[in-house]
């Protein structure tokens, strides 16, 4: 064999494996996109490395791998269902403290699912792994939340932290918490007495939360519950 056919055969062999790596990375970036959603291109524009970043989502679903994550009974759904249902009816009355509540009720689910709790950004890792698609959701609730701590939010911002929280939770829950029943608003203060039967749309975790044209205003009666 000649020696220019054996360069060609090496620059063969050469160019297939670089084939092959290309098509393995590629499959696996693919993989990280369909797993991950939007929080693939939120860790790129972060780290302002693509490598980098799906080097990061790789260890995100190695250490989630290693959870012990556990399915709510029927019994467990049912119970932060209710939970849910009854942290709605006191937003009408006490936003901020609803809002509250809701933090709460949520870090207390991620807990019972097996996911640890302890510090935030930990949180938002091992939970992006299955929950991508309504982590932006958390996000937006936690920062409101933050605010309402400081004073700083207004009813129609605690409003949508609630829609927010609700997003994640239904996600965790694995069901809608209030499949008949509409995230409340608080009751407008120059009137008190706007009618339980005007007609209330569910809100779907999909909606644009940015308007939520189908979130009821009145305050629920026990019928909604």
């Amino acid at each position: 064999m000649s020696a220019t056919v054996t360069i060609v055969l090496i620059v063969v062999v050469l160019l297939v494996l670089a084939a092959i790596v290309l098509g393995v990375r590629a499959m696996r970036r693919r993989k990280l996109q369909q797993t991950f959603g939007p929080e693939y291109d939120r860790v790129v524009a972060d780290t302002g490395n693509r490598t980098e970043a799906e080097r990061e989502l790789h260890e995100r679903t190695k250490r989630h791998a290693q959870l012990e994550l556990r399915p709510l009974s029927g019994e467990s759904r049912a119970k932060y269902a209710t939970a849910w249902e009854e942290v709605q009816i006191r937003f009408v009355d006490n936003p901020k403290e609803a809002v509250s509540t809701a933090d709460e009720l949520v870090t207390a689910l991620i807990a019972e699912r097996g996911y640890p709790t302890g510090d935030y950004d930990e949180r938002l890792a091992n939970l992006s792994v299955e929950h991508a698609a309504t982590l932006e959701h958390y996000r937006s609730a936690h920062e409101i939340s933050r605010r309402s701590r400081n004073d700083e939010a207004e009813t129609e911002d605690l409003r949508q932290a609630l829609v927010h929280y609700r997003a994640l939770f239904a996600d965790l829950l694995g069901e809608n918490p209030v499949a008949h029943a509409s995230t409340p608003a608080s009751r407008p203060a120059a009137d008190d007495s706007i009618s339980d039967d005007a007609p209330a749309r569910t809100v779907t975790d999909t909606e644009d939360t940015a308007t939520e044209p189908g979130v009821a205003r009145s305050r629920p009666d026990a019928t909604s519950r």
